[in-house]
């Protein structure tokens, strides 16, 4: 099986365990992530192989404690930790924030492009066709990417919606050639 996929089986597991327990999932993970984040130490204590899974367990621990997460989430870090499957934690998360859009109503994207920045209208318009098309709220973000020549790629989820130069002349390509 694929992390990815191991990854969202545990999203959805600990999603149901945050409804049936009425709490905000999302934002007891947004805690951990944010001392996570402020700390190397802790990362390299939870992430890497050089300290048992006692010595991981303890500080997982005290941190949680001190941050005040839910029971729920604390079982399931200590879960990650004694499973060896602390690596999947970004993932899962990516997971729950994903979920989280979903129940709002809206999704995230990127839109990909050769351009330093994209006209709003541009965008505008791409938002629109994408909330007509896929029933929700498109919050997208735009990267500069030195794979496309001109034109844009848009990524929501699964959908991909690719109008750049490159995509068209290689659908050229593939109709002349056979």
């Amino acid at each position: 099986m694929k992390e990815r996929d191991i990854a969202k089986v545990y999203a959805n597991s600990v999603i149901a365990l945050a409804k049936s327990e009425n709490f905000d999932l999302l934002a007891e993970l947004e805690k951990f992530v944010a001392v996570l984040n402020t700390s190397n130490d802790l990362e390299c204590v939870l992430f890497f192989d050089a300290f048992t899974e006692e010595e991981k367990l303890a500080v997982l621990g005290d941190v949680t404690a001190k941050i005040g997460l839910n029971k729920v989430v604390k079982n399931f870090l200590s879960f990650l930790v004694t499973e060896k499957r602390m690596g999947l934690f970004n993932i899962v998360y990516k997971e729950v924030v994903v979920a989280d859009d979903h129940a709002k109503g809206f999704i995230r994207g990127t839109i990909e492009g050769s351009e330093t920045q994209i006209d709003e209208a541009v965008k505008t318009r791409l938002k629109t066709f994408l909330k007509a098309k896929l029933g929700k709220e498109p919050e997208l973000d735009y990267v500069q990417s030195d794979k496309i020549t001109a034109g844009y790629r848009v990524k929501v989820d699964d959908y991909l919606l690719d109008a750049s130069l490159d995509n068209q002349l290689e659908s050229f390509k593939k109709t002349i050639m056979f």
